[in-house]
């Protein structure tokens, strides 16, 4: 049988074969849409032609209210059977008994199971037969009634989920302890009961032709420039993949620049995380079956920051904030530097560690720059090694590789003792940058510079530190320089960069998202927090004025508080 010669069915099919689309999201077009007109046998015959091969295809035929003609569709294992019994099946086969003999109408049909028969809340009708199949394919329920030309869509979906846990990759000692997980509506829940506030908006599409993916785009109306999440909903529909399984698909995707191994957008596990972002102007985009979180646009020094940093006052939040740079910077130029110093400037060391180094030296046979190489490689093997293995047994592989082989290679002559301090000092750098991408892009950076240090000493360093930074000005994220607010410079949001300054005095949010409300604290509440009075319970003022004495507590204030009093 060719359907598309179906009298049941309006369709463009031409010779048996569906037209394909060649858009980007799937859909197709109004003239090849397939639509159901009332006949159950041929829709039937259509569903099983396309999904009978399926063992958990189930179609069952039955009788509403008792005399109408029926069939319900449902894929059996994504589907929670008591839903389907219980709000859907037992209402339409068990009736009240003022419709057992009423003779009604399809659209009177249609409005009394709705809205009379049926428990589920979220039922809906449809005719189109792709969103009816992309509805079944998902795990929703569908019922076909004799004569009604739309059929009922009932979410009845039932899939194992992770629970929320504890973000893996951003812990904090202190803050909110839960993380997104792969479900959709659940991270979207999320953030909304973190924002409360009718300007929250969210923007959805399907992406991949295959997969059909939902894809929430996310920002506070208001708050977020209007262009920027025109821009970013633009770039995203411009996708043209046969799938969407992760938001690191999304971002290779909408970057502003494809060759640089600098992340320009951040992600996130924790939904505080992204509120926060949010609430300064952002938009998070997020995709269903990913954990993580999309932030655009984002600059560099986003990248070293943790939401921890604004639960702890400002003076503690400032040095260890010094303390990550300086990590950073460790991690970056260490090894080039002992590279260019070692085989070009020895004399800038002092001479008594110079010895130290030189005999510590002697008998190995490379020079520093394949000796630094060497190590560096090794570590990352070490490091991708105890990633991918389970974690009971990559911790134990990380201890072992670390003190068992440095210890055997410089016992061996095979590396010196000084190069070993120097690699693991900059490994454990490396571990301080919060954000794994930017960790990522640092220690791609470091064997370029060790190369350059190796033939040109100090002069390498700085031409590769001076073209790193220059191509680091080069970057854009949605239009706003990478290396913002510090150049081009802005005093308002370098209160919020190296050094964090309290948060009554970071009134405004960020100027470089152009946010239509810029006002982040008001007016008079930085002023009482600039000018506190912390004389409340002062016990110079309080109680003094009792009695009209200006001196001190009166004696019978002193009888009031006593335990007994006196005999």
């Amino acid at each position: 049988m060719k359907y598309g010669k179906s009298h049941s069915f309006s369709s463009s099919r031409v010779n048996g074969q569906q037209t394909k689309n060649s858009g980007h999201s799937g859909d197709l077009s109004e003239d090849n849409q397939q639509r159901f007109t009332g006949n159950l046998q041929d829709m039937a015959q259509l569903l099983e032609h396309t999904l009978g091969s399926n063992e958990d295809f189930k179609l069952r035929w039955f009788d509403a209210l008792g005399k109408y003609k029926a069939i319900m569709v449902y894929l059996s294992s994504m589907i929670d059977p008591n839903i389907v019994n219980n709000d859907i099946l037992k209402p339409l086969m068990h009736p009240p008994a003022r419709f057992e003999e009423a003779a009604m109408s399809p659209e009177q049909l249609k409005s009394v199971l709705l809205h009379d028969v049926l428990y589920h809340c979220k039922g809906e009708l449809d005719s189109d037969f792709d969103k009816l199949l992309e509805s079944l394919l998902r795990g929703y329920t569908l019922v076909f009634m004799e004569g009604m030309e739309e059929g009922f869509v009932f979410p009845a979906c039932n899939i194992a989920m992770r629970s929320i846990t504890q973000p893996e990759t951003e812990q904090v000692i202190r803050g909110p302890r839960e993380g997104f997980i792969e479900n959709l509506e659940t991270n979207i829940a999320l953030i909304r009961y973190r924002l409360p506030t009718p300007a929250f908006r969210i923007k959805s599409m399907k992406l991949g032709r295959i997969t059909r993916s939902k894809v929430a785009v996310c920002y506070l109306d208001g708050i977020a420039n209007q262009e920027l999440v025109e821009e970013v909903i633009s770039r995203l529909s411009g996708i043209d993949i046969d799938g969407i399984l992760d938001v690191g698909y999304l971002e290779q995707y909408i970057e502003d620049n494809h060759f640089t191994p600098f992340p320009q957008i951040q992600n996130t596990e924790r939904p505080d995380k992204a509120v926060a972002s949010m609430l300064e102007g952002r938009v998070i985009i997020l995709v269903d079956g990913s954990p993580f979180a999309l932030v655009a646009p984002s600059v560099f020094s986003q990248f070293y920051q943790t939401t921890e940093d604004y639960s702890e006052r400002f003076v503690m939040v400032s040095f260890i904030r010094l303390a990550r740079l300086l990590a950073l910077a460790f991690s970056l130029i260490t090894p080039s530097l002992y590279v260019a110093i070692i085989s070009f400037n020895p004399e800038l060391i002092p001479t008594e560690f110079a010895v130290a180094v030189a005999g510590g030296r002697a008998g190995v046979p490379f020079p520093s720059v394949v000796e630094v190489l060497i190590m560096e490689a090794s570590m990352e093997v070490l490091r991708e090694a105890t990633l991918r293995l389970p974690q009971q047994i990559g911790g134990a592989l990380s201890i072992v590789g670390v003190l068992v082989i440095g210890t055997a290679a410089v016992a061996a002559g095979f590396v010196s003792p000084i190069t070993v301090v120097v690699i693991a000092l900059t490994t454990i750098g490396s571990f301080a940058t919060p954000a794994y991408n930017a960790a990522l892009a640092l220690r791609l950076l470091r064997f370029p510079l060790v190369f350059a240090a190796g033939m040109f000493g100090l002069y390498g360093v700085m031409a590769g530190l001076i073209l790193i930074a220059n191509h680091m000005l080069s970057l854009r994220s949605f239009g706003v320089p990478y290396l913002s607010p510090v150049v081009p410079g802005n005093f308002q949001g370098m209160k919020d960069t190296v050094m964090r300054a309290p948060l009554s005095s970071m009134k405004k949010r960020p100027s470089m998202l152009h946010t239509p409300n810029a006002q982040r604290v008001g007016d008079k509440v930085a002023q009482k927090m600039q000018n506190p009075t912390h004389n409340t319970l002062d016990p110079l003022k309080v109680g003094n004025e009792k009695w009209g004495k200006p001196g001190g507590i009166s004696t019978s204030d002193n009888d009031d508080t006593s335990d007994g009093g006196s005999d």
